[in-house]
């Protein structure tokens, strides 16, 4: 196998490996609170908002105040980055995964790494500074600038789009929040 091939294979596994180590405390912690419900059927909005359909079971939880908060703060930061509703989904429907809306410091114990935020995004990593990636409108604009440099991010599923930016060892994960994430779109998008 030449150098640069079995080099890339290598990076792959390893941007894999780190993901994996990432994202498994905080989805089992983010199981914890999350509620399924059967799969439901697209509305009329499904053509900007869900435009593949949804995939799988969808899991809905009820948000409180603080999570309506970031709900907000997520849509104005993607108008503000220039991008359509399809955006503001995929980035509300990941926090939904990441963090259940809950701009979360460390976790200490129940997460090895420094992950923060509604995205889980790491300041060793890149991501920013503690104090940028716990502003939401930062970590916001950082997930989109992410998801700008996707090829074709508008015309995958919301799952593949999503992990493509976050390098999760669940990837599929993301896909059962897209009904909900595309509700609150609808709700928010023109208030």
């Amino acid at each position: 196998m030449n150098t640069i091939l079995r080099k890339s294979i290598l990076g792959v596994a390893g941007l894999a490996f780190t993901g994996g180590v990432f994202a498994g405390p905080v989805a089992a912690h983010a199981a914890e609170t999350t509620t399924h419900a059967k799969p439901v059927s697209v509305t009329v909005q499904g053509d900007k908002l869900i435009p593949h359909g949804v995939q799988g079971a969808q899991s809905r939880i009820d948000l409180n105040d603080e999570q309506t908060k970031n709900v907000k703060a997520i849509i104005a930061a993607t108008k503000k980055a220039g991008m359509d509703e399809r955006a503001a989904v995929v980035s509300i429907a990941t926090a939904l995964q990441e963090s259940k809306l809950e701009n979360l410091g460390h976790l200490g114990d129940r997460n090895d790494h420094d992950s923060q935020g509604l995205f889980q995004q790491r300041p060793s990593s890149g991501w920013g500074t503690v104090e940028q990636i716990t502003d939401p409108e930062y970590s916001t604009t950082a997930f989109l600038k992410g998801l700008k440099q996707v090829d074709g991010w508008q015309d995958m599923p919301l799952t593949k789009a999503a992990q493509t930016v976050q390098v999760s060892a669940y990837p599929d994960h993301y896909a059962q929040w897209e009904q909900q994430a595309a509700d609150l779109v609808a709700q928010h998008w023109n208030k």
